[in-house]
């Protein structure tokens, strides 16, 4: 049974009283210079400096997802997963050249609230509800029970007891309100890397032990040579993971969706800029796109590592479920018991660091969009600053509850098994994307976009990614298969690519949104257009210089490891 001894649990110790210190102190603070108002609860207004809005950026994206789940997809099909992580930098700087200006300019700090200003009650009512149910139901119920299985794996505490614990540390983060995630979450991104480099620093250097051979260069080199397999970002289609990562779509397809619409029309993650003005917010963006690039370092090189170590007859046991099968899911935390005393304590922090601090954003944004676009508009309209505050702290408390229970009836049947939990949130993330990205990118950039348009984004993306997931099983796609966007299963059967599915789903609510639009301006509706210009976008010359040189270290990782 893996154990933690009593030196990593002083480290834990000194990590959870620093977090929890700080966040007290800043509540102190912020109690004293403000009234409880509800903008500064939920975003923290005007009081985010950039390299705290980068810095929460990070730790509310990385979490058990990728700890568990992206390493698990190192283990099994190597660097190319690093595509979500690298192709998020370049994402973070259109979101910050094209996307933030225009939710500032209109004074928009909610994505509810961007769909009532740009379409209409109904839409934005929807959208909440929508909202609210994915992160309950797939985000904060997968990041607890994955969080809680690597936690489990590595301290041997129970498990419902690893998701309770985890569950109370992040509301006790979240009822501080944004300004506290906001700057505890600068500790957490410390202990999160510095925890993440050293579990990578023992995993190279284990490599190199095996082989004889010692020092992190040494072992990165055994691994570029014993697993030359996991060493390429694009698949071809005999590939055994093509259907996760569907070769250069990957580049040019539904991966941009995924995405833009997580970076840039995601409530969770657009909140930690929305209280700053323009030119401290795209600092703090760019910020979290240079952090971008050094996550596969962190969680995708210890799962390769892990296959590397398996394959000379490690894990063995470790590594297997309850049915004998290997579980992907278990190569982190199999990982992190090799580390000597004291520095599993850092690792075992690093990662409570990225679950916590991920949880605790996803129970804001709830909270936020819950009291503002629901229970301000429908409920209570006459709810005063005081009430909405308390009203977003009672969500916290439930959602979480709700997703405790999620996660202990569920968390199993979706995510363990050998099943990889990082892709199960990729796809089911999916059946939605698409059709609000549409909804977003038009209703930014084309004045004529109607609510009936966006109406169709909502139902028919979800509708149209459903039909896709299932057509396989009622008709032959054997006709895809030869621009690669299907390819046969061990059944025979021609299923698409989930990233593939996203694409098409896209290109139909885009092309039905414009047909509904055009059809609604020759009946005379009138769309509500945003304030939109061009000096909008105009960037000053540090973040320019900045986003070059992040585009071209891209260019470099992907010439190097194609």
């Amino acid at each position: 049974m893996s154990t933690l001894q009593t030196k990593d649990y002083l480290v834990f110790l000194f990590y959870f009283i620093v977090v929890a210190g700080y966040g007290y102190w800043v509540y102190l603070k912020k109690k004293k210079q403000s009234v409880s108002a509800s903008h500064d609860y939920f975003l923290a207004e005007g009081s985010l400096t950039w390299w705290a809005i980068g810095a929460s950026l990070i730790a509310s994206n990385i979490s058990a997802e990728q700890f568990i789940g992206m390493s698990g997809s190192g283990f099994k099909m190597g660097l190319a997963i690093s595509a979500y992580e690298w192709m998020a930098a370049a994402t973070l700087i259109i979101v910050a050249i094209f996307f933030i200006p225009v939710y500032l300019k209109n004074k928009i700090y909610t994505m509810p609230q961007f769909l009532h200003q740009r379409y209409n009650g109904t839409v934005a009512m929807i959208m909440a509800v929508f909202w609210l149910l994915l992160y309950v139901v797939v985000n904060l119920m997968s990041i607890l029970y994955l969080g809680a299985l690597a936690i489990h794996g590595i301290s041997g505490l129970d498990l419902t007891l690893c998701i309770g614990l985890l569950a109370v540390f992040a509301i006790f983060i979240t009822l501080g309100g944004m300004k506290v995630i906001g700057y505890t979450d600068v500790i957490q991104v410390f202990f999160l890397v510095l925890g993440g480099l050293v579990a990578t620093y023992i995993a190279l250097n284990l490599v190199a032990e095996k082989s004889g051979q010692a020092g992190i260069v040494n072992g990165f080199n055994l691994l570029t040579k014993e697993a030359n397999d996991h060493f390429h970002m694009i698949f071809s289609r005999d590939n055994d993971n093509y259907m996760d990562l569907p070769g250069l779509t990957t580049l040019l397809g539904g991966l941009w969706i995924a995405n833009l619409n997580y970076w840039g029309c995601n409530q969770y993650i657009t909140q930690r800029a929305l209280g700053a003005d323009l030119p401290t917010a795209r600092k703090g963006i760019l910020f979290a796109a240079f952090l971008k690039l050094l996550m596969p370092v962190i969680v995708v090189l210890p799962g390769i590592a892990a296959y590397v170590l398996y394959q000379k007859g490690m894990f063995h046991t470790e590594m297997l479920d309850s049915k004998g099968i290997v579980d992907v899911n278990k190569a982190y935390p199999s990982l992190l018991n090799l580390l000597p005393v004291g520095l599993k304590g850092l690792a075992f922090a690093a990662l409570t660091a990225a679950i916590v601090a991920s949880l605790a954003g996803k129970a804001n944004s709830i909270a936020t969009i819950f009291s503002l676009d629901i229970y301000k508009k429908a409920i209570n309209k006459d709810a005063n600053e005081k009430k909405l505050v308390t009203v977003g702290k009672t969500a916290v408390i439930i959602s979480m509850i709700m997703a405790i229970l999620l996660s202990l009836v569920l968390g199993e049947k979706l995510m363990g098994e050998g099943k990889q939990g990082f892709q199960y949130i990729q796809e089911y993330t999916g059946f939605v994307s698409p059709g609000i990205f549409a909804m977003f990118i038009l209703g930014f950039f084309w004045k004529k976009t109607t609510s009936n348009a966006a109406l169709f984004a909502i139902i028919g993306g979800f509708a149209f990614s459903v039909l896709l997931k299932f057509l396989p099983g009622m008709t032959d796609l054997s006709f895809l298969s030869q621009w690669g966007f299907a390819k046969a299963n061990a059944k025979a059967v021609f299923e698409i690519p989930f990233l593939d599915r996203m694409g098409f789903v896209f290109l139909l609510c885009a092309i039905g949104m414009i047909i509904i639009s055009i059809i609604d301006n020759k009946k005379g509706v009138k769309p509500n257009g945003l304030e939109v210009d061009k000096t909008m976008f105009r960037m000053n010359t540090s973040f320019v210089i900045g986003s070059l040189i992040v585009c071209g270290l891209l260019l470099a990782l992907y010439t190097i490891f194609w």
